[in-house]
C-alpha cells in the first residue's frame, strides 16, 4: 500500500469533468442516429432489389437468400406491429396530442328519474396507451433498422459468394457468440415493461395540468409545457419559494444525517476495536440491538416520546429541569434538530458494523510508522484512518447521501413533516422534497406538480453524485491504494 502518513486526500478532478462524460454520451447517442441513418441511406442506393424490398417487407431477404428463420422472424414482428397500429395504437396516438377532446357529461333520465354519465375521454388513458405505443414505435423503428442491416449484410454476402448462415446456425449461435443476447432479452424486456415505461409515463406527466382540478374521466388534462417547471422555479411565488426552502432542508438534512452517523459510527468502531477494551462482542452487541427493532417502530415510538405531552416532558416537567412543555416536534428548530438526533439513534449501529470491519484491514504498519514520527491519535485519524475509510467508502457515502435526501420514513413517521406553516404551499417545516411530493400525490392529487419535484430531485442528485464521485481518490488513485 503506497500511502503514507503525511501525505493528504487525493484530490480528483473538476466537476466539470462530470458534465463533460453526459455531454460526451448525449452526443454519442446523436452521432450513432446519423450513422444508422448514413446505413440505410447506404443500404438504399448501393443495394439490390431484395434490400430494397426488405425496407417494406421486413426479412423479404430471408426468404429469398436461405435464411428462413429470420424472415419469419421479422415478418412476424411487422405483422403485430401493423396489427397493433391498426387495432389500437393509431387511434391513441391520434389523441395523444390533445389528450382528449370529448368530456363526460351528466344526463337526466326522465325515465328512470336518474342521472346518466355519457363516456367521454380518458387523458389518464390517453397517456399511458400513446406512450406505450410511442415505446411500441421505437423499439419496431429499432428493429427495423436491425432487418435492413441484417439484409444488407446478406445483399454483400450473396455478391461476395459467401455463404449465409442459416435457421440451425442461428440456433446454434444463441449458445455461443450470441448467448448473452438470449440471456439478456428476457430481462431488458421486462426492465423496459415495469421500469422505463412507466418512468417515462410519470416524466411526461409532467408537461401537463394534471392536478386536482384535472381529474379524469370527469375532467380532462392536456399539455401546458414547461408551466410546471417555471412555477417551481420562480413562476409562482409560493411554489418556488416552497420548492427553494425545502431543497435548502433536504441539502442540509442529508448532510447531517449522512456523515454524524458516518464518522460517529466510525469512531464508535475505532473504541470498540482499541486495544485494551474488555467484552467486544458485548459493546457490539448492546448497539446492534437497536438494528433489531424494525425502524418504523422505533420511530413511532420516538414520536410518542418526544409529543408535547410525552414522556420526555412528562419527566422533564416532574424532575424540575423545565416548568413547560419542550416543543421538540411543533417548533421548527426543535422538530429538526429532533430528526436528525433520532436519524443518529437509528443510523449509527450500521455504520459502526461497516466500518468495524473496514478498520482491521487497515494495515498496522502505518499506525506502527505514524507512532514512530511522532504522531498522536488525533493525527493518526485525520491522517490515516480517515483518509482511508475515505477511499473505502466513498461509492457507500455517495448512496447514502442520496438515500437521505429522499429519505421519506424518518420525516413521515416521526414529524409528518410539520409542524405546518402558511409561508409553505401544501408542506411542513421539516419537508423534504420527497414527503412534499408525497402529499402533492396522496393528500392534493397535484401529480403534474409531483412529477416536476421527481425529476428535478433526480437531477440534483444525479449530478451531485457524479461531480463527487468523480473528485474523489476511489475514482481517480485507485493504484495508490493497492
Amino acid at each position: 500500500m503506497n500511502f503514507r502518513f503525511g501525505e493528504s486526500t487525493p484530490a480528483g478532478v473538476a466537476g466539470a469533468s462530470a458534465f463533460r462524460r453526459w455531454t460526451v454520451g448525449i452526443g454519442g447517442f446523436f452521432r450513432g442516429i446519423g450513422r444508422a441513418g448514413a446505413e440505410l441511406a447506404s443500404a438504399l442506393l448501393r443495394g439490390d432489389w431484395v434490400t430494397r424490398v426488405s425496407f417494406v417487407l421486413m426479412g423479404f431477404y430471408g426468404f429469398v437468400r436461405g435464411q428462413i428463420g429470420r424472415g419469419i422472424a421479422y415478418l412476424t414482428a411487422e405483422i403485430l406491429y401493423v396489427w397493433y397500429m391498426i387495432g389500437f395504437g393509431s387511434r391513441t396516438l391520434a389523441k395523444f396530442g390533445t389528450l382528449g377532446t370529448v368530456t363526460q357529461n351528466r344526463v337526466f333520465d326522465e325515465e328512470s328519474g336518474i342521472y346518466v354519465y355519457t363516456a367521454g375521454d380518458n387523458s389518464m388513458e390517453i397517456l399511458l396507451f400513446g406512450t406505450l405505443t410511442l415505446v411500441v414505435t421505437a423499439l419496431f423503428l429499432a428493429l427495423w433498422v436491425s432487418s435492413v442491416r441484417d439484409a444488407m449484410r446478406a445483399c454483400t454476402a450473396y455478391r461476395e459468394g459467401k455463404p449465409l448462415p442459416g435457421f440451425r446456425a442461428d440456433l446454434r449461435s444463441l449458445h455461443g457468440k450470441n448467448y448473452h443476447v438470449m440471456l439478456l432479452t428476457p430481462p431488458c424486456l421486462l426492465v423496459g415493461i415495469f421500469t422505463l415505461l412507466p418512468l417515462l409515463f410519470m416524466v411526461l406527466m409532467a408537461f401537463t395540468n394534471f392536478d386536482k382540478s384535472h381529474q379524469p374521466p370527469g375532467n380532462l388534462f392536456t399539455w401546458v409545457g414547461l408551466a410546471n417547471f417555471r412555477d417551481l422555479l420562480g413562476g409562482n411565488p409560493r411554489i418556488s419559494n416552497t420548492f427553494l426552502h425545502l431543497l435548502g432542508w433536504t441539502l442540509v438534512w442529508a448532510f447531517f444525517a449522512t456523515f454524524t452517523n458516518y464518522l460517529l459510527g466510525m469512531i464508535l468502531a475505532l473504541l470498540i476495536n482499541k486495544k485494551g477494551i474488555r467484552f467486544k462482542k458485548f459493546w457490539r452487541l448492546i448497539f446492534i440491538i437497536t438494528i433489531a427493532v424494525p425502524q418504523f417502530v422505533t420511530l413511532m415510538l420516538m414520536s410518542q416520546l418526544l409529543h408535547d405531552q410525552g414522556a420526555i416532558n412528562l419527566l422533564l416537567k416532574e424532575w424540575g429541569i423545565v416548568t413547560e412543555s419542550i416543543p421538540f416536534l411543533t417548533n421548527a428548530g426543535w422538530a429538526r434538530v429532533a430528526v436528525i438526533l433520532v436519524n443518529m439513534w437509528i443510523g449509527i449501529p450500521y455504520s459502526m458494523l461497516i466500518t468495524s470491519g473496514i478498520l482491521l484491514n487497515v494495515p498496522e504498519d502505518l499506525y506502527e510508522a505514524a507512532r514512530i514520527d511522532g504522531a498522536n491519535s488525533v493525527q493518526t485519524f485525520f491522517r490515516i484512518t480517515l483518509p482511508y475509510m475515505l477511499f473505502v467508502t466513498t461509492p457507500y457515502l455517495i448512496t447514502q447521501f442520496v438515500g437521505n435526501i429522499n429519505n421519506f420514513n424518518v420525516i413521515f413517521l416521526l414529524t409528518g413533516g410539520g409542524p405546518l406553516s402558511l409561508d409553505y404551499y401544501q408542506a411542513g417545516k421539516t419537508d423534504l422534497l420527497v414527503t412534499w411530493l408525497y402529499k402533492q400525490t396522496v393528500d392534493e392529487q397535484n401529480y403534474n406538480l409531483a412529477s416536476v419535484i421527481g425529476i428535478v430531485v433526480f437531477f440534483i442528485t444525479a449530478t451531485m453524485s457524479l461531480i463527487v464521485y468523480n473528485r474523489s481518490a476511489a475514482a481517480q488513485k485507485e493504484e495508490q491504494f493497492s
